[in-house]
């Protein structure tokens, strides 16, 4: 089986690469899903996130507020390294649960949809790593479109990441998600049939 890890910048198109591989029978694992499945009500890493940010970090019915926790982990890069050491290697052994599952399967091909696939460690468990890329004016224009936020949020956001050079120069692959380039002669270049 072959694991293959999808990463690159908010807005790059990860998403719709994923979808084009799995439509070629790839099993897609979406770091993001995994990490929002953890947060259930009374599950322990909201208890640990509760030590590390305080009480304001959950509902009055225990559930996570996760604007308030957003305000908490994000105000300082120390803060965001807390939340980084909590729910990385939580998110990143339920991957390798995911995986095991799917080797079970016979499946040949898992993808780790991840946009801190380094960060993580999770490009460890990866026999190659794929960096999706655009530049920022696409990106912003796809963001603020899919998300209906401004462009003063889509820029925030953008800018909290990693720049492209990160990807370029940390994976196997990269995939050009902008014209001219089409994403169907792209993902064909780096995934021959």
């Amino acid at each position: 089986m072959e694991i293959i890890g999808i990463t690159g910048q908010t807005g790059a198109g990860k998403s719709t690469v994923c979808r084009a591989l799995t439509a070629r029978g790839a099993y897609h694992i979406d770091a993001d899903a995994v990490a929002k499945s953890l947060y259930t009500k009374g599950a322990p890493i909201l208890s640990e996130l509760q030590n590390a940010f305080g009480s304001q970090i959950l509902t009055t019915d225990g559930e996570l507020d996760r604007p308030a926790l957003a305000a908490a982990a994000f105000r300082d890069s120390a803060c965001t390294a807390r939340l980084n050491r909590i729910v990385h290697p939580a998110v990143t052994e339920k991957i390798r649960a995911m995986i095991d599952e799917q080797h079970k399967k016979g499946v040949k091909c898992v993808l780790i949809d991840a946009i801190a696939l380094f960060e993580s460690g999770e490009s460890a468990l990866c026999d190659r790593t794929v960096g999706v890329i655009a530049p920022e004016s696409v990106r912003l224009a796809r963001i603020t479109a899919r998300d209906g936020i401004s462009e003063a949020d889509a820029l925030l956001r953008i800018r909290a990441q990693q720049d492209e050079s990160f990807y370029i120069t940390r994976c196997d692959d990269v995939i050009r998600n902008y014209p001219p380039y089409t994403l169907e002669s792209e993902i064909q270049r780096v995934f021959p049939l």
